[in-house]
């Protein structure tokens, strides 16, 4: 089914991926888009039938679990080992003057 493309799409997709391709470049890109399409035209003979489309070739899940706290926050013992606290948090030196 030999596709054929112009050079003006060449010139366009290389604006699209910021590329500077010398003219010995764009043949060989011509070429390779031209046999990337007709190996997609290709594909599209083949008989699918009962085939069912997929997105993955292995099945893909979300693997979810419950969210569930095992051994609190920690918080009070981190706290602990700060040289300043208070009930809730660290105490610091100011670092921006007002």
């Amino acid at each position: 089914m030999a596709n054929v493309i112009s050079d003006e799409t060449i010139d366009y997709v290389g604006i699209l991926a910021k590329l500077e391709l010398s003219d010995e470049e764009k043949e060989a890109a011509k070429k390779d888009m031209a046999d990337m399409l007709d190996y997609i035209d290709k594909l599209g003979e083949l008989d699918t039938t009962g085939i069912e489309p997929m997105s993955h070739v292995f099945p893909v899940n979300n693997v979810m679990r419950e969210d569930v706290v095992t051994n609190g926050d920690g918080s009070e013992d981190t706290l602990k080992n700060a040289p300043e606290h208070n009930e809730s948090g660290f105490i610091v030196p100011k670092t921006v003057e007002s």
